[in-house]
């Protein structure tokens, strides 16, 4: 079954890898990725509800922004991030930023109408870097026999770290080096490659719901 979905990410941000669908004499931006996600998302019966490309909202205030934005976001119950190494704006504090709100608005219970909607489920998902790279957040290790992943959750904003590694009663053990290495979904907002997902998305999928559901296993922080 297909499922409403609303995609949060920073629109002209040119510093990933090169996409084919890009012409040759221009920079592929993250919209580019999600263009590539859109066609997919069709194939599998998902809908699409974030901005389409050509939707320009830039030229509205704020507050019209916000309201379209929060009508979308209300009528999915999936939200995928993606994640790439120039989303974030040094210049602006994070409460001005539009990634933030539209995580934070995801986690939100609402009530509009008689309708309340459901805490969203998320994924983050990490684009690769210009020269093709994940570990710019992903970061793999092999200081187990298994091997494991360090996440870089401090390049992270504040909203999407503090809903990774919050389940209450974490599984873990303790790597050759010390460390703590965790088993399962220990994250509200899980984090994937982006070559990960786009070839298996209704799976990604699957997974978040299975997560969503056990909603009250996390200590979820809804506040930019």
């Amino acid at each position: 079954m297909g499922h409403k979905i609303f995609i949060s990410y920073k629109y002209g941000d040119t510093s990933v890898k090169h996409l084919e669908r890009t012409p040759w004499y221009e920079s592929t931006k993250v919209r580019h990725y999600v263009d590539e996600l859109q066609d997919k998302l069709e194939d599998d019966d998902h809908i699409n509800k974030g901005e389409l490309d050509g939707e320009d909202l830039s030229n509205f205030k704020d507050s019209t922004v916000e309201s379209k934005l929060r009508n979308k976001i209300f009528d999915s119950s999936i939200t995928i991030v993606l994640i790439s190494p120039n989303m974030k704006e040094l210049n602006k504090s994070e409460d001005e930023q539009w990634i933030p709100w539209e995580v934070s608005y995801s986690l939100r219970e609402t009530t509009r109408n008689d309708r309340t909607s459901r805490r969203n489920g998320i994924l983050a998902v990490v684009l690769p870097d210009i020269n093709g790279r994940y570990d710019y957040i992903l970061e793999p290790k092999m200081c187990c026999q298994s091997g494991c992943t360090l996440w870089h959750t401090n390049k992270l904003f504040k909203v999407l770290r503090a809903n990774m590694f919050n389940q209450i009663e974490k599984t873990n053990s303790i790597c050759n080096i010390g460390d703590n290495v965790y088993r399962g979904y220990v994250s509200y907002i899980h984090m994937v490659r982006w070559d990960s997902f786009i070839n298996n998305i209704s799976f990604w999928i699957n997974e978040v719901k299975k997560i969503q559901d056990k909603k009250n296993e996390y200590d979820i922080h809804i506040n930019v």
